[in-house]
């Protein structure tokens, strides 16, 4: 079973314990206490009980069995693009998306200590964000499971030459010192996280609510089939705001798409957009409609 730093365990089973007694109101997180995504967390839903988890997984499973009303899970980021697995875990999941949350992203080296450092641990987001910041100090990165993780990691080891990268929350929590804040390599640092539950949002047409209605969908391996698939967008003017293809199964012949658009089923347009994409797909799937945390264009 995954276990986090021994450092952290303490304010893990605290916040576990706290779920426990509420699970309705609980919002599971993949994470150490002081990770970005619990920072999400209490900023997205603030009247939830944040819930770690050490994996996606285990954050989408907590609200499959019961453990919890909501998960939160970070998308994209501005910076490094989207973030690992979540394609493939979300369709997977079951759950749906009722929401989404956009939340800067400042990032500090900490450590035991204020360096110099021979190398720093973080999430691989984390990391990438920060890429020319570590490249410039001649900073080795390492790869650990999630940012505050890294933070209560370094402080169990005891070695000044290693840092992390993390919220600078993660330093006061886990007893580290702040060489540096603000070590993201662009001030605009951003990260879409997504809200998941076991039931959808049930959004109805409104044209004073701007929503987001995000599916998975596969095209028939014929020529021009993603073509014919998107014509329905432009036709019924239905504004696409992300598409991203990644590979289902071994073959690398099944090629499945992410796509968000504006709007929600119900509305005319966006269901004959809809239906023409399925005409031309093998499966399409939605994964949820909710209200735009940012507007869009």
């Amino acid at each position: 079973m995954h276990s986090f730093p021994g450092p952290a365990l303490a304010l893990v089973d605290a916040l576990r314990k706290a779920a426990s007694c509420d699970p309705p109101r609980a919002i599971a997180f993949q994470g150490s206490p002081g990770a970005n995504s619990h920072r999400a967390a209490i900023e997205a839903r603030p009247d939830a009980l944040p819930l770690p988890c050490f994996s996606f997984e285990d954050a989408l499973e907590a609200v499959k069995d019961g453990r919890a009303g909501q998960a939160i899970i970070p998308i994209e980021n501005s910076q490094h693009g989207r973030v690992a697995d979540i394609h493939f875990l979300l369709p997977e999941s079951g759950l749906t998306i009722v929401g989404e949350y956009f939340m800067p992203i400042h990032h500090a080296l900490m450590g035991i200590g204020k360096g110099p450092f021979e190398a720093a641990y973080s999430h691989p987001q984390a990391l990438g964000q920060s890429r020319i910041f570590l490249r410039e100090r001649g900073i080795i990165p390492l790869s650990y499971a999630d940012t505050a993780g890294a933070a209560a990691f370094v402080a169990e080891r005891g070695d000044p030459k290693l840092a992390a990268i993390a919220p600078a929350i993660a330093a006061e929590l886990y007893g580290l010192d702040i060489a540096e804040r603000n070590v993201e390599d662009s001030d605009d640092n951003m990260t879409r996280f997504v809200i998941l539950a076991d039931q959808p949002a049930f959004l109805q047409v409104d044209p004073d609510v701007p929503a987001m209605t995000t599916f998975v969908f596969e095209v028939k391996n014929i020529p021009a089939a993603l073509y014919k698939a998107m014509g329905g967008f432009a036709t019924n003017g239905v504004n696409m705001t992300k598409l991203e293809s990644y590979q289902h199964g071994t073959s690398f012949a099944a090629t499945r798409f992410y796509a968000d658009i504006i709007g929600v089923p119900g509305d005319p347009a966006v269901d004959r957009a809809l239906e023409e994409c399925a005409f031309h797909s093998k499966e399409l799937r939605v994964l949820g409609t909710y209200r735009q945390g940012r507007k869009r264009g």
